[in-house]
């Protein structure tokens, strides 16, 4: 057998109920930031550290000789550029040179060609040999 219970007497239970959940503990999802404002100020000191000019900060790039897009650029592995190159680095892509032959001697340079890859390749172009026609 089933009862059925009026309508009314189940909305004043619910009306009395909602007063009893407590949400002064839950941590709400938009919260103020814990690192403070002065962090992300920039000061004179970055200036210094990274040889840059607050007004034109990325005049590191015309340094380094990195005008174009997608054109490879040699650089030194010492300390100085490296912390040059760590300015820019979210703006390049720094990949190893790759010398599968061998490092070219200072004649060979003119017929060398820098992949994009990173692999430094030796062109050795041989000389046209002209056959005689017999006729």
């Amino acid at each position: 057998k089933v009862v059925q219970r009026p309508l009314g007497r189940l909305q004043t239970v619910t009306k009395g109920a909602e007063s009893l959940i407590c949400t002064d503990w839950i941590r709400h999802k938009f919260t103020r930031s814990r690192i403070p404002d002065k962090v992300f100020q920039p000061s004179p000191e970055d200036d210094e550290k990274y040889g840059g000019d607050p007004h034109n900060p990325h005049k590191l790039h015309i340094m380094l000789g990195l005008l174009k897009a997608h054109t490879p650029q040699v650089h030194k592995n010492i300390p100085s550029v490296n912390a040059k190159l760590k300015v820019v680095k979210h703006l390049i892509r720094i990949k190893p040179l790759k010398l599968p032959q061998g490092l070219p001697a200072e004649e060979d340079m003119s017929n060398t060609c820098l992949k994009s890859t990173g692999e430094l390749v030796q062109w050795h172009l041989k000389p046209v040999e002209e056959e005689t026609v017999k006729s």
